[in-house]
């Protein structure tokens, strides 16, 4: 009956599964739905697709659909592209017209594997700006999904930390671990602070708490550091304990992950500080 109708006009195939009548409008959120229907559950709209489903600048909805499968699904469709997934929690899925997607935060995460960085910078501040995603949500995932090596996450941090450069003041994670001082009811400390000099170079820390030795340092959204680097933030502390300061430093993932554990381990350090003076990094006790 399907083989009479499409041979007499009244059906069109669009899928292996799927056919439409030859008179229904031609639009892409059609032809997309009809795609989903034809490749079955479960099935994700992700990247560019995802991306102009949720309204982010710069993205419009038109072939090749993306979609995400689960990694034992093996279907392809020629003209869209499939990618898969080890898994995809429920906290990185979203509905947008009756359709199933990534969210907009795991969608902004997915598309600094692909996107220049003009892309990805527009479809970050979209993303923030209608209210799709948040900083703190975003930073939140972008710890949590790094540690899976997932690629393109460094390319994300990077349009992250030009944009917040063009606005100037404080970085997310200076801005957060201000935040939780303050709800913690600690005295704030002053920020990017000029303490000592080494050589021809000013020392400048993250935070300091006035009237005290006490040093914050922020670990930034870098976890792989170079060895110039490295052997650069060595000198530093060197230098600022030699002059007296007690340092105690976290990381990004302490911050973005462990937000009470890290106030905790803070107000031990600010009640009862080491007395040898020793850098202390959290999870790396001193011997």
């Amino acid at each position: 009956m399907l083989r009479s109708r499409v041979q007499s006009g009244d059906l069109e195939r669009t899928g292996v599964r799927t056919f439409t009548s030859p008179f229904a409008p031609k639009a892409p959120i059609g032809a997309l739905h009809a795609l989903m229907l034809d490749v079955g559950d479960p099935v994700w709209v992700s990247g560019p697709t995802a991306a102009a489903l949720h309204g982010f600048d710069g993205f419009r909805l038109a072939p090749p659909f993306h979609l995400t499968l689960p990694n034992q699904r093996h279907i392809q469709r020629l003209g869209h592209v499939f990618h898969r997934s080890l898994e995809l929690p429920l906290i990185d899925q979203s509905t947008v017209n009756g359709l199933a997607t990534t969210s907009p935060t795991r969608t902004l995460i997915d598309l600094a594997r692909t996107e220049t960085p003009q892309r990805l910078t527009a479809a970050l501040d979209s993303a923030l700006r209608d209210g799709g995603s948040a900083e703190d949500f975003l930073h939140r995932r972008i710890s949590d999904l790094r540690t899976s090596g997932r690629y393109g996450i460094p390319a994300l941090l990077d349009v992250i930390e030009g944009s917040e450069l063009s606005r100037g003041g404080h970085s997310w994670l200076e801005r957060r671990f201000l935040e939780l001082v303050g709800q913690a009811n600690i005295a704030l400390p002053d920020t990017q602070a000029v303490l000592s000099r080494q050589g021809n170079r000013t020392i400048r820390v993250d935070c300091h708490f006035a009237g005290t030795p006490f040093i914050v340092e922020l670990l930034g959204y870098r976890w792989h550091r170079t060895k110039q680097q490295m052997q650069n933030d060595a000198e530093r502390m060197n230098r600022l304990q030699l002059a007296g300061f007690i340092v105690i430093q976290f990381t990004y993932a302490d911050i973005a992950q462990n937000p009470s554990t890290t106030i905790d381990v803070l107000r031990s350090f600010l009640v009862n500080p080491p007395t040898n003076g020793l850098l202390k990094t959290i999870g790396q006790p001193p011997t």
